[in-house]
């Protein structure tokens, strides 16, 4: 199939021309790369989805995967898949070389992942297995690194992320899984887990769980969670493995789409015998475990992004073979000829609203990215401090904002489609059911809306949250002179100026007692906060396109004055057409889009609280 999955020439665009990650080649721990090197590895992956990881997306969701005999069998295009993924080195990308990974920069890690991600019923099995690894990276002993790491990194063993419990969902603190303590310092544990993605499958010779429990004794809630390793099979001294652990996979879930992932209960202990290892410190768990569930909301942002591009450029391609309707110019003149949908101004419309949120959300996950990498590079520790603490604020909205924005441009696919898009002929239905889920799990997207209101604007006396509005301010700053983006630069400026009146507004409610005014309104806030950021990056993009446009046409001797000409520049240049598209996205997500940052300001400061003040029987 030609590429419909990621636009590659964004990609690239977000990466180089707009975050400079070349740079980081300058900087250890990344000396021994260059962009040459990231250009192979994102070509390679761009080849490996094309070929191998998009064509088993459709047959491993009528598959699905069965619980028989207490195991579970997932997908059988998956085994080929899993072991091509194992082979490449993909698992390994951002791992130290230390322990047998490429140390590749994280946001070329993400870069390469979009690719893949599309089909997360197959590569959430690898992605938790990397998530489980760097928990054992970084909290495990010099034993357990040696025990477990290297089998991981390899793919030869999988891993899971065992939190979530019938009676305590994102109220991890109710748990009730227990850890007995041994007199040979291990632990017995017993207690159940539910939704647990990639709990069992027959791809790999072990599965390694982190699991959150309670050991006996300690105190209630949070603080008294402890985390712990409990294999499948228990792995002897010398590397073999031992007796299968003494857990039941008590049933796996029928879910409206992800068939391909396995996802189930696990009753750990019930005969008393399901080993565990202490991970890092006792009563440390919680802090633990929120590694790998930071790592996981960027993961699962990304499934938003890859989700919302792959139905994006589906439904592109369809609007510019679907031949239905006249011109609108023609529209009451039977002999006309019947044109491409995409010359109807409402599919114009649609796919234009995707087009800007898919770039807008790419550009923001990369953002973020890069902030990781910047914190590895930076030599100063204030400059280590500010790119961690824009990583700490934008990581709810990345979870929360980027999931629901991606669910909603695969329902804009569909409706691109019409009818053929509600029927399992074309792929898109597939993809608006998979991407659902990322706006539950992972704390689903009221509980990040909380998160950041409660915890990251206020993180070093809000200095994140201002840190944050001075990199926007900033990119208005440079591009408010120029012509052509001065009306642009000043909504944006409107538009962060309101974000940061509602962050004072929040704070004073805080202080007045009104808690429950900024709890109510936390999620409208995440989304409208996730607008001004979309629209901050998107001027940031026309900035830096209008500059590259002009070189062009002045290259070619082409004047913007020159309508007919200009016209003709554009649909016969590559790159002078992909500039000037990202212009005309950026002025709509911000003429069209961003206002609605107003109307969420204008709800959230009345401080209506009528979804706190109805009687529960009123919902009748």
């Amino acid at each position: 199939m030609a590429n419909l999955i990621v636009d590659e020439r964004d990609q690239k665009f977000v990466l180089y021309e707009m975050l400079g990650v070349d740079k980081l080649c300058e900087k250890a721990p990344y000396t021994d790369f260059s962009p040459d090197v990231f250009d192979m590895i994102l070509t390679e992956a761009q080849k490996f989805a094309v070929e191998e990881i998009f064509p088993t997306l459709v047959e491993s969701d009528r598959e699905g995967c069965r619980l028989e005999n207490g195991r579970i069998s997932v997908p059988k295009v998956f085994h080929r898949l899993y072991k091509l993924y194992s082979e490449g080195g993909w698992i390994a990308m951002g791992k130290s070389p230390e322990i047998g990974g490429q140390g590749l920069p994280y946001c070329i890690t993400v870069a390469a992942k979009e690719w893949f991600i599309h089909n997360l019923g197959f590569l959430v099995l690898p992605f938790l297995a990397d998530g489980a690894s760097h928990l054992v990276e970084t909290y495990g002993s010099e034993a357990q690194k040696n025990k477990y790491l290297p089998k991981m990194i390899s793919g030869e063993w999988g891993g899971t992320m065992c939190l979530t419990e019938p009676n305590a969902g994102t109220d991890v603190g109710n748990l009730s899984t227990k850890a007995i303590r041994q007199p040979d310092g291990t632990f017995l544990i017993q207690g159940t887990k539910s939704f647990i993605t990639g709990l069992d499958q027959d791809l790999t010779a072990n599965i390694i769980h982190p699991v959150l429990a309670r050991i006996e004794g300690d105190p209630a809630g949070t603080r008294g969670i402890s985390i712990f390793i409990a294999p499948k099979y228990i792995v002897n001294d010398d590397g073999s493995l031992g007796r299968r652990n003494d857990y039941e996979i008590a049933k796996i879930e029928e879910k409206m789409g992800f068939h391909g992932s396995p996802t189930g209960t696990i009753n750990f202990g019930d005969n008393g015998q399901c080993y565990g290892e202490l991970l890092g410190e006792e009563r440390k768990g919680i802090k633990v475990m929120f590694q790998m569930m930071n790592e996981a909301r960027i993961g699962t942002g990304l499934q938003g992004v890859g989700s919302g591009s792959i139905a994006y450029l589906h439904a592109l391609q369809y609007a510019k073979e679907r031949i239905q309707g006249t011109a609108i110019a023609d529209f009451g003149n039977d002999a006309a000829p019947k044109v491409a949908i995409i010359e109807h101004p409402d599919v114009r419309r649609m796919l234009l609203w995707m087009k800007s949120n898919v770039e807008s959300m790419r550009a923001l996950i990369y953002f973020a990215s890069f902030a990781i990498d910047k914190k590895m590079t930076e030599d100063n520790d204030a400059e280590k401090e500010k790119w961690h603490g824009l990583l700490e604020v934008l990581t709810p909205i990345i979870k929360a904002y980027c999931s629901d924005i991606g669910f909603k441009v695969t329902e804009l696919a569909i409706q691109v489609y019409g009818g053929y898009g509600y029927c399992a002929d074309y792929p898109v239905e597939q993809f608006m059911r998979d991407v659902k889920i990322a706006s539950l799990y992972e704390g689903a997207n009221g509980v990040q809306a909380l998160d950041l209101i409660g915890r990251k604007l206020g993180m070093k006396k809000g200095a994140n949250f201002m840190s944050l509005l001075g990199e926007m301010n900033a990119t208005v700053t440079k591009y408010k002179e120029q012509p052509e983006l001065t009306g642009l630069a000043a909504d944006v400026q409107g538009a962060v100026n309101t974000l940061a009146e509602i962050g004072i507004f929040f704070s004073t409610c805080a202080r007045e007692g009104k808690f429950l005014v900024p709890v109510s309104h936390a999620y409208p806030f995440l989304m409208m906060m996730g607008k001004v950021v979309s629209g901050w990056l998107l001027l940031w993009q026309a900035g830096i396109a209008r500059e590259k446009l002009a070189v062009l046409s002045k290259e070619k001797g082409v004047a913007p004055s020159d309508a007919v000409a200009w016209k003709e520049f554009i649909k016969n240049n590559r790159d002078a057409a992909f500039y000037s598209g990202k212009v005309a996205g950026a002025r709509f997500f911000i003429k069209n889009i961003l206002p609605e940052v107003d109307a969420a300001a204008k709800a959230i400061k009345s401080e209506d609280l009528s979804m706190v003040d109805i009687a529960t029987e009123s919902f009748a």
